[in-house]
């Protein structure tokens, strides 16, 4: 349960990061850098942890 649900929340973070693109660039530009690649890449190495663990 726990991996499917770190799988799914993998997913989401990946579709917020790629439909908040715009947004990104439009906040890149005036200056300001969200943290969505620091979200993206603690949960994903929550994920690849867990996997490892699986195996």
């Amino acid at each position: 349960m726990y991996h499917a649900t770190l799988f799914a929340l993998y997913q989401l973070c990946i579709v917020i990061g790629i439909a908040a693109m715009p947004l990104a660039i439009a906040a890149r530009q005036a200056g300001v850098t969200l943290p969505i690649h620091r979200i993206l890449a603690t949960i994903e190495e929550a994920y690849e942890a867990n996997s490892a663990q699986m195996e």
